[in-house]
């Protein structure tokens, strides 16, 4: 099998599932109760807390347990707007960010709030011009995705927020971070943002875990009511096996960083190589300033879904787009909002790799992708 859609969901580490079956066979106390026991696996929790926090330049004080980046980026949006809403109703985000943030500002455009969907250039990164233009005192949230999960572009959110802040000192600044930790280094305090979404089944760990860092001197309301669990932002009785294989992935990704990153990026040069010699009438929408995981290729003459299943024959798995919705609900506006013409769009796959991907892996890539792209074309032509 050679797996390439890494951005929908990674392998678990094998340390990982070590972590998370002595959690369910051995440290299966409830880190509530008042014995040691549960004492014990309560300070399991905190070490995994502390390896979040460092993964992303934060205190473990500032890290809270979820279910993932949706309910995360659900937790801040809304906490923020609720916090915010006496000093105004304009909410900023941009036109491509993931469904969990776009939902969000349609709930909130239907419940009379005006939102401001910042355009994009042709990187997919967000129009700074255009956002020195909106942004204003009446602005109460600004919200952007960091690492696209479609394109693989890097948003100059410093940048962004640093200009909101010298417009309006108290406005709220939130990061979807889901596909930029692990895929390129992180620091929350450098960002300047007010809360960061980031999820445990990105970086090899376990689904239904992420994590909402929240800076020490904010303060936003709970969406969930309940036992006080994360210090009452997100009650509910812990997933421990889940917390501490996000926490040890948290671990291993900060250990490995720097080699991750570098194998990302020769393996990225070997693919971008591997297409130029064999592949023709293509296009490469992720840009220079991207991270090294992701790859947009748009191909001529071919329906991407047909593609897939080709490849999917022998067991070689990529994503058209995002896979993030169920069922491919959530239509991506992307490749329209960075102008791609619509006999590219329809080719579009999306490349992700990871830290066990190898050179022999992106030559059979390659190789059936151009068998295969041939066959597509002789039918569709």
């Amino acid at each position: 099998m050679i797996y390439l859609d890494n951005c929908a969901t990674t392998k678990p580490d094998k340390e990982v599932v070590e972590v998370m079956i002595k959690a369910l066979t051995d440290d299966f106390a409830n880190p509530s109760s008042l014995h040691s026991f549960g004492h014990r696996v309560e300070k399991e929790i905190d070490l995994a807390r502390k390896n979040a926090a460092s993964l992303i330049g934060a205190q473990a004080e500032e890290i809270y347990f979820t279910s993932g980046g949706t309910e995360s980026n659900n937790i801040a949006v809304h906490g923020a707007i609720e916090k915010n809403k006496r000093r105004g109703k304009k909410i900023i985000t941009s036109a491509i960010e993931h469904a969990s943030i776009d939902d969000q500002f349609k709930h909130y455009k239907e419940r009379g709030y005006e939102v401001v969907y910042l355009d994009v250039d042709e990187t997919g990164a967000a129009d700074i011009e255009k956002f020195k233009e909106v942004m204003d005192k009446e602005t109460i949230l600004v919200s952007l995705i960091y690492v696209h999960n479609e394109l693989g572009t890097v948003n100059r959110v410093k940048e962004i927020f640093e200009i909101a802040k010298s417009i309006n000192k108290d406005v709220f600044c939130h990061v979807d971070g889901v596909q930029a930790v692990g895929k390129i280094p992180v620091d929350v305090k450098d960002l300047g943002c007010h809360t960061f979404s980031f999820s445990s089944h990105k970086i090899y760990g376990p689904k239904g875990m992420g994590a909402l860092y929240k800076r020490k001197d904010v303060n936003i309301n709970s969406l969930v009511i309940g036992g006080g669990q994360e210090k009452g932002l997100r009650s509910g009785t812990e997933n421990v096996p889940g917390i501490l294989g996000f926490g040890k992935a948290c671990e291993l990704t900060k250990r490995d960083l720097d080699k991750r990153l570098a194998h990302a990026k020769e393996i990225k040069e070997y693919l971008l190589k591997k297409l130029e010699e064999n592949l023709e009438d293509y296009k490469i929408n992720t840009p220079e300033y991207s991270t090294d995981f992701i790859v947009s290729l748009s191909i001529l003459d071919i329906r991407a879904e047909v593609l897939l299943h080709y490849l999917e024959g022998d067991e070689i798995y990529i994503s058209t787009a995002s896979a993030c919705t169920s069922n491919g609900t959530h239509k991506s506006t992307t490749l329209e909002q960075i102008g791609l013409s619509d006999k590219y769009a329809e080719g579009t796959i999306r490349i992700c790799t990871s830290k066990d991907t190898s050179r022999e892996d992106i030559d059979i890539f390659v190789e059936k992708l151009i068998k295969y792209v041939d066959e597509i074309r002789k039918i569709m032509r």
